[in-house]
């Protein structure tokens, strides 16, 4: 998110987060029949009736949240993360979401308005087929399309089980010859995500296949709006899986099982149970991936099992973040150094980011205020996240307080590799009693405001792949330990080393 003050007409300058860009990619396509982003009441009607104040059926909230500098705006030019100009939002309202916000993004101020078009999108992966609901159809029309036209939104790869599902349905509606097929294809707008892995997919589909990329909201409110989406694009049906109520019908092909008597997905009905085989789930799938097996012929595509060879390398090729977070004197700096020199030695490209380093460099110039804190923490999540997207190691070692920043990295560098996030958990006494800066009796003095764990809160994660307590134990020990884990998750090669001197 990024606020400026000026694009030459006196207007504010703000760059949305992810989620309202997305939401204001859709509206100035087209895709939703929205002018722009919703008021209270609007919000309030999407998210509690599935509708709008007016009765029309619209299932989620789609708000602008904007840091307290706007929330008196009345005209904000909204940018795209490089700059560039996307929409005049004119302000009719600027309204105020308390903790049970509406869209289930926090409170604070949200403002509401029509946008209008400043400038054509050039940001955002897959720019070329990211085309505009008006402009699919137009090119459908001009060669002959106008029959039935079933949406599949995939936000994820394609393998036999789902093809045979879209085959299935493309027929049942299509009678003497398959229907057409939609293939919306989420992708973040700042990555391709998985992406390239439904596209390889693509020629194993109807011969009559319209694809188009764009970025749906996150979650269940991506699977609820998809639908709405694919009307847009001209969809007549949708396949099965979108509640009911909807609104485009919907062609379910029912379950499908695999026969390994016959060697073919089916129906499930019609394969009998001795013979009945199931998908790995998601998890087995990403194992698999990460221990570098190839995945069975039988579950997916060739072309669909490379390409996600290539978007998740076995772990030991894959970029990692590996984030220690801790009390100040905790002794997470000490045990990032050991293990990052352990790692070196294992033959893998490691960038070591202490965040007492990071304060004089990358960050010099920020207090230690919370918003500054979160920026020094989120400056350290982006470059490691360009580390791992391209195949290093970074170690991190701030102290990281917030859960939700610490979230907000997590996000950033899973978009690109793999994220480890280890607590290490030493009691604050123990802290206070290695305080060689002197900077904890500064702060219990008073002399230090907002110092984590005595005048401000450390939040505890509840999400650490590994929690460590220092305290009596040897940095060595601390070291290997870390290490033995990232071994046994499979990022680094080798079996564990025995005993504390050699991390």
């Amino acid at each position: 998110m990024h606020t400026g003050t000026d694009n030459g007409g006196g207007a504010p300058v703000f760059t949305p987060d992810p989620v309202a860009l997305a939401h204001l990619e859709l509206i100035l396509s087209g895709g939703y029949p929205l002018p722009g982003f919703m008021g209270a009441a609007e919000a309030e009607a999407a998210a509690g009736a599935g509708a709008l104040p007016d009765g029309t059926p619209w299932p989620i909230p789609v708000t602008l949240p904007v840091p307290e500098e706007l929330a008196g705006a009345r005209t904000v030019l909204l940018a795209d993360p490089e700059g560039a100009p996307l929409a005049e939002l004119h302000v009719h309202e600027a309204w105020r979401a308390g903790p049970q916000a509406p869209d289930g993004r926090g409170p604070g101020p949200r403002l509401a308005g029509e946008v209008r078009l400043a400038g054509p999108p050039a940001y955002g992966a897959l720019r070329h087929l990211r085309l505009a609901p008006a402009e699919l159809r137009a090119r459908r029309e001009a060669q002959g399309g106008g029959g039935p036209l079933l949406a599949v939104a995939a936000r994820g790869p394609l393998h036999h089980r789902a093809l045979a599902r879209v085959r299935a349905a493309a027929e049942r509606l299509g009678g003497d010859a398959p229907a057409e097929v939609l293939l919306l294809v989420d992708a973040p707008l700042e990555a391709q995500g998985q992406a390239p892995a439904v596209l390889a997919a693509e020629p194993l589909l109807p011969p009559r296949t319209w694809t188009a990329a764009l970025t749906l909201p996150p979650g269940a409110e991506g699977d609820l709006v998809a639908p709405y989406v694919a009307r847009a694009f001209g969809a007549t049906h949708v396949l099965g899986g979108e509640p009911a109520g909807g609104p485009l019908p919907v062609v379910d092909p029912g379950p499908w099982r695999y026969d390994t008597a016959k060697g073919a997905w089916r129906p499930a009905a019609e394969v009998e149970e001795a013979d009945a085989a199931d998908e790995p789930s998601a998890e087995e799938v990403e194992e698999m991936l990460a221990r570098g097996r190839t995945l069975p012929a039988w579950f997916t595509p060739a072309r669909v099992a490379a390409e996600l060879a290539r978007l998740r390398p076995a772990r030991t090729r894959r970029g990692l973040t590996v984030l220690f977070t801790g009390l100040s004197g905790s002794g997470k700096s000490t045990v990032a150094r050991a293990v990052a020199e352990g790692i070196r030695r294992s033959g893998r490209t490691l960038t070591l980011l202490d965040g007492d380093v990071v304060r004089r460099m990358l960050s010099k110039g920020l207090t230690f205020s919370r918003e500054d804190r979160d920026m020094n923490v989120r400056r350290i999540g982006y470059v490691a996240s360009e580390i791992t997207r391209h195949g290093g190691v970074a170690v991190c070692a701030p102290i990281a307080p917030y859960a939700s920043t610490r979230a907000e990295v997590r996000s950033m560098v899973e978009e690109n590799g793999d994220f480890f996030l280890v607590h290490v958990a030493t009691p604050l006494e123990e802290c206070e009693r290695r305080d060689r800066k002197g900077l904890y009796a500064k702060a219990r003095a008073g002399e230090i405001p907002a110092f984590t764990g005595i005048s401000d809160p450390y939040e505890e994660p509840d999400d650490a792949d590994l929690v460590l307590d220092t305290t009596g134990q040897d940095p060595a020990e601390s070291a290997a330990e870390v290490l033995t884990a990232l071994r046994a998750g499979g990022w680094l090669p080798g079996p564990p080393e025995s005993g504390g001197g050699h991390a």
